[in-house]
């Protein structure tokens, strides 16, 4: 069974050696890790107790409230507790390739 391919951007059908997306004109990944998930990665693993990893991707709701208990309750050792667990369950998202963007996208390796 031939495996499928989608853009990107717009989650369209497209041939697997495809380049560019018909329908949006959207450029794809040519193979490789993607680098999007690579700085996702990288801010959930180094700041992701703030929210950057979020932020990054467009979910600017939950990084804002990572944000702000961390900031507001982290006097009290509690908020960086909560906001470390809520990254390391980002971060195994991520690594799984489970982890999606504001649009739905899951930020994959490949």
């Amino acid at each position: 069974m031939e495996e499928k391919k989608f853009c990107q951007k717009c989650g369209a059908e497209i041939a697997k050696e495809a380049e560019v997306c018909t329908q949006c004109g959207c450029a794809q990944n040519a193979g490789g890790v993607n680098q999007k998930w690579v700085t996702t990665l990288l801010l959930c693993i180094f700041i992701g107790t703030f929210g950057a990893h979020r932020f990054y991707v467009g979910k600017t709701n939950t990084a804002v409230a990572m944000l702000l208990i961390t900031l507001l309750l982290g006097w009290l050792g509690i908020g960086v507790l909560i906001t470390a667990i809520w990254a390391l369950v980002d971060l195994i998202q991520i690594i799984c390739g489970n982890f999606t963007d504001i649009n739905g996208q899951k930020i994959a390796m490949k």
